[in-house]
């Protein structure tokens, strides 16, 4: 069962994303929270695995409670739900390490299936608010020609995984497609990221999207 915390400050928006979400049978709602700090108090009271978390918030935001929490030990996954086509705030919640960003104007299935891919470790990025963290973040968005130098660095195994991670793929998933066992995936996994010079899996998939984007061979 997946135990899931919902962070908005507008009641009729919980209660809308609890029907939804409830109505899986593999979901169920621990907890609620209107701001950014009591986001984290009712991680500690309810242990939740997966976040939903409103960027807009009073008082302690979505973005303070999520660099927050993500700076804990052994945090819950992190699922940044935004009104918004594009907040430049989404882009420091990535480097604080959250697992996807969605905007709220989703169907039901694809929120369901968000929270199942973010819980299983893998990354959910809507693809209109990728486009636009490409065009916004200057760390990320080096420009075609250095994201495939990066890339280039990779031995064919990490390619591999890094290929994989770039579908939003867990660790589970990724050894199992591979047939590798869960330590050796991990591994891989690390070496990856380091040599791709990313801080978490979230940003190997946008790098991989950005390539996906330009294509393999040009602009």
């Amino acid at each position: 069962m997946i135990r899931v915390l919902i962070a908005d400050d507008d009641a009729l928006v919980r209660a809308g994303i609890r029907a939804i979400v409830e109505a899986a049978e593999e979901i169920t709602v621990t907890g609620e929270a209107r701001d950014g700090a009591e986001v984290l108090d009712e991680v500690r009271r309810c242990r939740p695995d997966v976040v939903l978390m409103d960027i807009e918030m009073p008082g302690c935001d979505g973005l303070t409670a999520t660099r927050r929490l993500l700076a804990q030990p052994d945090p819950p996954k992190v699922l940044v739900l935004t009104t918004f086509g594009m907040d430049e705030n989404i882009t420091a919640a990535l480097h604080a390490g959250a697992s996807g960003f969605l905007l709220k104007q989703l169907n039901p299935e694809q929120l369901i299936h968000a929270v199942c891919t973010v819980a299983a470790g893998g990354t959910v990025l809507s693809p209109a608010v990728t486009r636009q963290l490409l065009s916004r973040s200057a760390p990320l968005d080096r420009g075609a020609d250095a994201a495939r130098a990066r890339v280039a660095r990779l031995s064919e195994r990490e390619r591999q995984v890094f290929d994989l991670l770039g579908e939003g793929m867990g660790n589970a998933e990724i050894a199992g497609r591979l047939y590798m066992s869960m330590s050796t995936t991990k591994t891989y996994v690390s070496r990856a990221l380091t040599k791709l010079g990313v801080e978490n899996r979230t940003q190997a998939a946008l790098l991989a999207y950005e390539l996906r984007l330009h294509g393999p061979d040009g602009p």
